[in-house]
């Protein structure tokens, strides 16, 4: 995979409306230079499995979705560039770096561990390695993002940003609410209100619970740096994080759909719609 496949960008096939949507995890496409010390059927775990087919529907909707080829555990596009994990890397790191809650459960830049708390390496990688994760796949990805979000508002005034990922039905040995607990069907994050117009946060979860789902606010996910970096309410840009429960789509071990992966998938098109009336109707 080279760098400039380290996305897929899929252009509006209905009239434009000022929402992009991206999923940064599930990409497939495992770089020969990964070199991991677990199994392939370990790695996948890590993956938000079919998230960009579940958002497809996007761009008939007028929306931009941005979806990532590379597989988050080689380096994850939803971290700043400074949550490097320097007990990764087998010299000093030349550039700055600060450490996160994510670096020290190991998901930080670039992951150390498994959900299960697993090791992927059974070596140290190299300062040339990092950087050219970076350069070739971390900063396209976060580019493309960026640049979707921009162009989008500078031709409407505004624009509403959807970062989309799923979640494991029950927390791991590393997640922040501690192990075994059931999740929800949908999480909104929005970082406290921090990212995006209350409205907006509201108006989701409030179609969602319609629909029949269980649905919470920043709890346990507030967003990361995807809706961090690139929003600014005061000035029309709003980002908010959803998360899908995978039971809802998924057989988790075989990673698989499963029988209800046809009613999410149209539920979620019926959200990109209504999500499409409404953005269209507040950029006015």
């Amino acid at each position: 995979m080279t760098p400039q496949h380290a996305y897929d960008r899929t252009e509006p096939t209905a009239a434009p409306v000022p929402v992009v949507l991206d999923s940064p995890h599930s990409g497939t496409v495992y770089p020969e230079d990964f070199r991991p010390a677990v199994p392939m059927s370990a790695l996948r775990q890590a993956e938000d499995a079919f998230v960009d087919e579940l958002y497809a529907c996007g761009p008939r909707h007028g929306a931009t979705l941005i979806a990532a080829r590379f597989p988050r555990s080689y380096i994850d596009p939803n971290r700043s560039l400074l949550d490097v994990d320097t007990s990764l890397i087998d010299a000093p790191w030349p550039g700055p770096a600060a450490a996160t809650r994510k670096t020290a459960l190991g998901i930080g830049l670039i992951w150390r561990v498994l959900d299960t708390g697993e090791p992927i390496y059974a070596r140290k990688l190299s300062v040339d390695e990092v950087r050219r994760r970076i350069t070739d796949f971390h900063q396209p990805y976060q580019k493309a993002v960026k640049d979707a979000l921009d162009a989008t508002h500078a031709h409407f005034g505004a624009v509403w940003h959807v970062n989309c990922h799923s979640m494991p039905a029950v927390s791991s040995a590393i997640s922040e609410e501690g192990p075994g607990k059931l999740r929800p069907d949908f999480v909104l994050g929005d970082r406290d209100g921090t990212t995006c117009e209350p409205g907006f946060t509201a108006f989701v979860a409030g179609l969602l619970t319609d629909m029949g789902y269980d649905v919470k606010v920043n709890d346990p996910y507030k967003g990361v740096e995807l809706v961090r970096a690139f929003s600014d309410p005061t000035a029309g840009r709003h980002s908010l994080q959803i998360e899908v429960n995978r039971r809802l789509y998924l057989n988790e071990e075989t990673r698989e759909p499963n029988e209800g992966f046809a009613r999410t998938r149209a539920d979620l098109a019926g959200l990109i719609a209504r999500l499409a009336e409404f953005a269209r109707a507040e950029a006015r």
